[in-house]
């Protein structure tokens, strides 16, 4: 089935988000492990993107979508992280590294090698609706970029449609965090623009701004009348939202003077991040039946099954994540885990540390009930 003839078939449509997070991409595919076994009953040679109509992700998150929306098992994606994770994250040389401490060249080869050198977004290589999240730099601008072929920007008559764009430059683009690895350079049109990591927008979690996409017409202009936008309901669309754990820098001996221009340089990218992945699973819990979740703050707790909110119900949501302070960890029953040490974006020496709070995560709150009225 042609990606065309998909987004308009018949049935209720399956969405699924991963947020960013580096390296702690592998605690999300732990995730994903179990979400894939519970939806292939057996199968042989199942993949996510036989189910799941719309995959989203930034940064690492953007990673694993494309992947998945690629036609890629979990396990094939794992291997990849296990195998290349050490080469994506190698040092720059000393003197480069007031612009970025880890180089670009081996993370852009590894994707080349995945996708394809000459992959473009619209390759119908892509088996899904894919979402990617990056921030153009120099527009100053959150840019939550699809395939959707019935986008404005996705005009083939374009001179700049995004559809051209090379896929592994997306990905690449929406995992160049700024300290991290130098932005990417991408000619659309006749200009170039410089992307940095979408974790530097409110997207790092992606998965509210994915359901708008799919439900906004304003999304979807170029689609026969009628047909803008997937219908909503709680029977008719199922929200999947999956974290790379949540890392609180909680500090109550923090005073004023501790907080210099090196301690905001260290701190401000996380914590924008932690709001951002806050807000977007605050939203689906607010208009979607929340099946799954801990709990948000003090006032909302975790809002399973909370009415009155919206007179009716969008979709039926779960969102999926670990908490990596020392409490979480132990309600996991992984306390013997130093959260510091997994809560470093780019420690590849802690994989099998974060593999195993994944699975601890997974065995904990993944559950089949919470997929049995969309499993086919």
């Amino acid at each position: 089935m042609s990606l065309r003839d998909r987004i308009f078939s018949p049935g209720p449509k399956k969405l699924l988000a991963i947020d960013g997070g580096g390296i702690r991409g592998v605690l999300a595919l732990e995730i994903l492990a179990k979400i894939e076994a519970i939806f292939s009953k057996g199968r042989e040679n199942y993949v996510l993107a036989d189910d799941f109509d719309y995959i989203a992700g930034t940064s690492t998150g953007g990673i694993i979508a494309a992947g998945l929306s690629y036609g890629k098992s979990v396990s094939e994606l794992m291997k990849f992280y296990n195998d290349s994770g050490p080469k994506m994250f190698e040092k720059e040389w000393l003197l480069k590294r007031l612009y970025a401490d880890f180089k670009s060249e081996p993370l852009a080869q590894k994707l080349k090698e995945v996708f394809g050198a000459d992959t473009t977004l619209g390759s119908d290589k892509l088996r899904t609706l894919l979402l990617l999240v990056v921030r153009n730099a120099t527009t100053d601008s959150p840019w939550p970029i699809s395939n959707n072929p019935f986008a404005k920007y996705n005009d083939p008559k374009r001179k700049n449609c995004n559809l051209n764009i090379p896929l592994w430059q997306l990905v690449r683009a929406s995992t160049a965090a700024p300290t991290y690895f130098p932005p990417e350079a991408i000619e659309i049109g006749d200009k170039i623009h410089l992307f940095v990591d979408g974790g530097m927008t409110v997207y790092n979690n992606p998965a509210f701004q994915m359901v708008l996409m799919a439900t906004l017409d304003r999304y979807w202009p170029l689609a026969p009348e009628g047909k803008r936008g997937w219908v909503t309901g709680e029977k008719d669309m199922l929200v999947v939202s999956v974290g790379t754990g949540l890392a609180p820098i909680a500090n109550e001996a923090l005073t004023a003077a501790n907080m210099h221009l090196l301690y905001n340089a260290n701190n401000v990218p996380a914590a924008l991040m932690n709001a951002a992945q806050f807000e977007q699973d605050m939203l689906c819990r607010v208009f979607g039946k929340c099946l799954c979740g801990d709990g948000l703050d003090r006032e909302l707790n975790d809002m399973i099954g909370a009415s009155g909110l919206i007179p009716e119900k969008r979709f039926t949501y779960a969102r999926y994540n670990a908490e990596l302070s020392k409490a979480g960890l132990e309600r996991l029953g992984c306390g013997h885990i130093d959260p510091a040490s997994i809560s470093d974006l780019a420690a590849v020496s802690t994989i099998s540390q974060l593999r195993e709070v994944g699975k601890a995560c997974a065995e904990q709150h993944v559950k089949a009930t919470h997929f049995e009225e969309f499993l086919t």
